[in-house]
């Protein structure tokens, strides 16, 4: 979930073709963080956080970025509303004491004009620890209602989720390694 902010990041990052500097604003409704956790090792429990935001600017001639994306640890959505309301409690996110997650991505990684990762730091439970999301595909297209450049992708990381405190129930019941998936598009501002 946290790393979730992280791929916003790299896909974000992923307008490099551009050739100047150009500013991206996250859009909600084709973005989502999702995490995948294994439960008592068999099986896999996933959730996605429904309220997210952010921007990218990204300068792809000097191969340079600079991503922020802010999760609203509230918006957890497991399709179980008491999972839900385990999941905000203080035995993992802590969301009434902790009601955001912070990425921010300073080092972009290019393969040519393409985006490879997005290194940064993830503010979450009120600790800060460094978080590299691989971009999986992106790409940018010319978005025919909009009229402006929309970019976007798939990213990953497996975080491990006792850098920031969180050892609930760790490692019988869910380990410490943490999928993190992340679907996000992006328009050109």
């Amino acid at each position: 979930m946290k790393q979730s902010l992280a791929v916003l990041a790299v896909l974000v990052a992923a307008s490099g073709a551009q050739a100047q500097s150009a500013s991206y604003a996250i859009e909600p409704t084709h973005t989502f963080v999702t995490f995948e956790a294994k439960h008592f090792g068999i099986s896999t429990n996933r959730g996605r956080f429904d309220k997210k935001e952010g921007m990218v600017t990204i300068d792809p001639a000097a191969k340079t970025g600079k991503l922020e994306v802010t999760i609203d640890m509230a918006s957890i959505n497991t399709g179980v509303p008491a999972f839900d309301k385990h999941l905000k409690s203080a035995d993992f996110f802590n969301a009434e004491q902790f009601p955001t997650a912070k990425f921010e991505g300073s080092k972009f990684e290019f393969d040519g004009t393409k985006i490879k990762s997005v290194s940064g730091t993830l503010t979450m439970l009120g600790k800060t620890a460094p978080v590299t999301l691989v971009a999986d595909g992106y790409g940018c297209f010319e978005h025919p209602r909009l009229k402006r450049e929309v970019c976007g992708g798939d990213f990953s990381a497996t975080i491990q989720r006792s850098q920031w405190g969180m050892t609930y129930a760790m490692p019988a019941v869910t380990p410490d390694n943490i999928r993190l998936l992340i679907q996000v598009e992006a328009i050109k501002q």
